[in-house]
């Protein structure tokens, strides 16, 4: 069972950063999970709320920043007074940082109410052209099936995850009409018969976000593939998987 880092290491260092990806490869993992959304300029920079308010010094939506203003913006500082004056990442910053890292990237592709999900998947498609990144090292993942539908036909070649938070009875459909290639679901709400029928199928199953490695010791019977955490040092501390020694 793999871990994957949760916006970088969510827990030691400011998410979605730079100082982040670093904290990645210092755990020597071996993937990472992040957050795109598109500036008022139409730049894919990477961030998780729809403002920058929580993760800032600064205000207001992050479609009506520019991204000139964006980068001068401290995203550390809240964090911790270490990482002050670390910025927000555009996608291509951060997609070079990590090829240099060899840190594979799982791009869930942030879509909120009114935000024009066609331009996101076409700008992030154009960083993704100037790479070049390899096909095996990004994956795709998105709550909206209507991003994925349209990566499949941008990026046909690279891998897509249909998140969801409980997984539904339609499953199946939803993930064969933009040719998924693994499920991401909330580990709150799995069941064993839900994994089973997942892994039957021959799909990847990976589960956000568990950062207490003993309330999950049962997914690598269940045949989960990854955890996607804040806490991937609590799991290697722990000996992880269940059963190795610490």
């Amino acid at each position: 069972m793999m871990l994957c880092g949760h916006r970088g290491v969510a827990s030691l260092a400011p998410e979605n950063t730079l100082a982040g990806m670093r904290k990645v490869r210092e755990l020597g993992l071996d993937w990472v999970e992040i957050d795109v959304q598109l500036t008022r300029d139409g730049t894919p920079v990477v961030i998780h709320d729809q403002t920058v308010n929580r993760c800032t010094n600064g205000r207001g939506k992050v479609g009506d920043h520019e991204l000139e203003r964006l980068q001068q913006l401290d995203a550390g500082s809240w964090f911790d007074k270490a990482f002050k004056g670390e910025s927000i990442p555009t996608l291509g910053q951060l997609l070079l940082l990590c090829r240099e890292l060899a840190i594979n990237v799982n791009i869930e592709l942030k879509t909120y109410h009114e935000d024009e999900a066609d331009l996101l998947c076409h700008r992030v498609s154009q960083v993704i052209d100037a790479g070049p990144f390899s096909t095996d090292s990004l994956l795709f993942s998105s709550f909206n099936p209507a991003c994925l539908m349209l990566m499949k036909q941008l990026q046909p070649d690279l891998r897509r995850g249909l998140l969801v938070e409980r997984i539904p009875g339609n499953w199946p459909q939803l993930m064969a009409e933009p040719g998924c290639y693994s499920l991401h679901c909330n580990f709150r709400y799995l069941t064993r018969a839900q994994a089973r029928a997942v892994k039957q199928a021959g799909y990847p199953l990976y589960c956000y976000t568990p950062n207490k490695p003993d309330k999950v010791k049962h997914f690598a019977d269940w045949g989960v593939d990854m955890l996607i955490t804040d806490r991937p040092q609590d799991y290697l501390a722990a000996g992880w998987p269940p059963g190795s020694p610490a």
